[in-house]
């Protein structure tokens, strides 16, 4: 039988701060296939993820399929606008949600690593972080700032933690990222540079996947996933409107799931995808296929 097997891999997820999201379930489909699991979690929600796991809020989520539950090995504080400790600024520094948890950089997290298990300790890294302070503004209302700043954490701490994780990678790891349609196709709604940013990311992916691959024999990929009802998503706005929408113009007329994304991501993590990078992967159900949905005329199957 043909399986995942990631037994005596170690991945980094990094983007974690609740149950909702992609980052999630990926790391519950890399800990099903038997990875271990450490994560790194954005400061100001650092406490509250870690107070939910203490008291058994995630119990559930954390329950695997043959009645196991998903451990995390580390939780490390990450903010990935951040490369160096010398980068964070000193208000940040002595604010209340960073204040205590040291360098929160992508540096002070490979040495965070380094510490634990020593060096070439990684097999699989997941960039699952995007953000942009005006995502609700049109691009021509965007302003310089916050357009570089949504391209800053949502594409380049992609290639900022790769250029710092890849000497901790061990043969054949992979990279994987999670992207948007957006980066393809006009998503009204969808502002503030950040379908900007997910078109540099998938761009970086190729770029990465050649100079990783030479360099480290590491694999670069990029899932492009459907809309999702996560908490962050809902920072966009009428999410609940897109989802319906991309779920009755698909070739498939479901919702994607987050479980989805995670099962594909276990696969491009693992040895069975031996043979692909610099490719961005499609999980929607195939909408990015569709020119003009169904609703809008022309021919229609059955639906069996």
């Amino acid at each position: 039988m043909l399986t995942i097997d990631l037994r005596g891999k170690r991945a980094l997820v990094a983007g974690v701060a609740d149950d909702g999201g992609f980052g999630f379930a990926i790391a519950k489909a890399l800990g099903q296939a038997g990875a271990s699991v450490c994560l790194g979690t954005w400061p100001p929600a650092l406490g509250i993820f870690q107070t939910m796991l203490a008291r058994g809020k995630l119990d559930d989520s954390l329950t695997l399929p043959d009645g196991g539950s998903l451990a995390f090995e580390r939780i490390y504080p990450l903010d990935a606008d951040f490369d160096t400790a010398t980068d964070i600024p000193q208000e940040v520094r002595e604010s209340k949600r960073y204040r205590g948890l040291g360098d929160v950089s992508i540096q002070g997290l490979v040495e965070r690593l380094t510490a634990d298990f020593g060096e070439a300790c990684l097999d699989i890294v997941v960039h699952s972080l995007a953000n942009a302070p005006e995502v609700k503004k049109p691009l021509l209302e965007t302003t310089r700032k916050g357009y570089l700043s949504a391209v800053g954490t949502s594409a380049y701490s992609f290639a900022s933690m790769l250029a710092r994780l890849g000497p901790l990678a061990r043969p054949a790891a992979s990279f994987l990222a999670i992207s948007y349609l957006a980066a393809e196709r006009v998503v009204p709604g969808y502002g503030g540079g950040m379908s900007s940013a997910k078109a540099a990311l998938e761009s970086d992916t190729r770029t990465l996947a050649f100079e990783a691959g030479r360099k480290w024999g590491a694999r670069v990929n990029a899932i492009s996933a459907g809309p999702l009802a996560s908490r962050a998503a809902h920072a966009i706005g009428d999410i609940e409107k897109m989802i319906d929408y991309c779920r009755k113009a698909s070739p498939i007329p479901e919702a994607i799931t987050a479980a989805e994304v995670g099962n594909v991501a276990a696969f491009l993590c693992s040895p069975l995808a031996a043979g692909i990078t610099g490719t961005i992967v499609h999980v929607d159900k195939g909408y990015h296929a569709m020119g003009v949905g169904p609703d809008l005329g022309g021919p229609t199957c059955r639906q069996v």
